[in-house]
């Protein structure tokens, strides 16, 4: 891939996470209450709106967590950011998953932004009585996408690991 086409995927991805997660939380709003789910798939998927003023799993600090987590998203963009600048353009993948994860923090930072009763989720999973916390198309962005970059970087640093032992082993030539 081109080096203008990596970095165009990048942004893609990042503006596509963001305004589908956008769409979505305001359907969410305007079509669910509080008063219960809208079951899609049986017990084990439905909608249900919830506000999330915590972080993953409903990680809270108190009453500052709408500012903690404000920040921690700012200060995490940043340093994506900083991944995005160093990653080459030949590695297409490890930009579509830092997309991934820049566009699935900004969208839940614009909820913070946007409100304080926190960010809007609505996808609702149980799987018999185990019920996963409620969550939305930023979340699973982060997620998908922080899990491949891990892969992504677990593969690049075992590939550099063999490189040095695969040097380091090498017999040395003499001029």
């Amino acid at each position: 891939m081109a080096k203008t086409s990596s970095r165009l995927l990048f942004w893609w991805v990042v503006v596509g996470v963001v305004a589908l997660d956008f769409v979505t939380k305001r359907l969410a709003v305007a079509n669910l209450t509080d008063s219960g789910p809208v079951y899609l798939l049986g017990d084990w998927l439905s909608f249900r709106l919830v506000y999330n003023t915590g972080a993953a799993f409903g990680i809270s600090v108190g009453p500052y967590s709408r500012w903690v987590f404000m920040v921690l998203a700012m200060v995490a963009l940043v340093v994506l950011g900083a991944m995005v600048r160093q990653t080459p353009h030949r590695q297409w993948f490890r930009l579509l998953t830092l997309g991934l994860v820049c566009g699935g923090a900004i969208g839940n930072l614009i909820d913070r932004v946007r409100s304080p009763r926190g960010v809007v989720d609505f996808i609702d999973v149980w799987i018999g009585t185990f019920h996963w916390p409620t969550f939305n198309v930023a979340d699973m962005a982060v997620s998908c996408g922080a899990i491949a970059l891990a892969a992504v970087l677990w593969s690049e640093g075992k590939h550099e690991n063999e490189a040095v032992a695969e040097a380091a082993s090498a017999p040395e030539t003499s001029t």
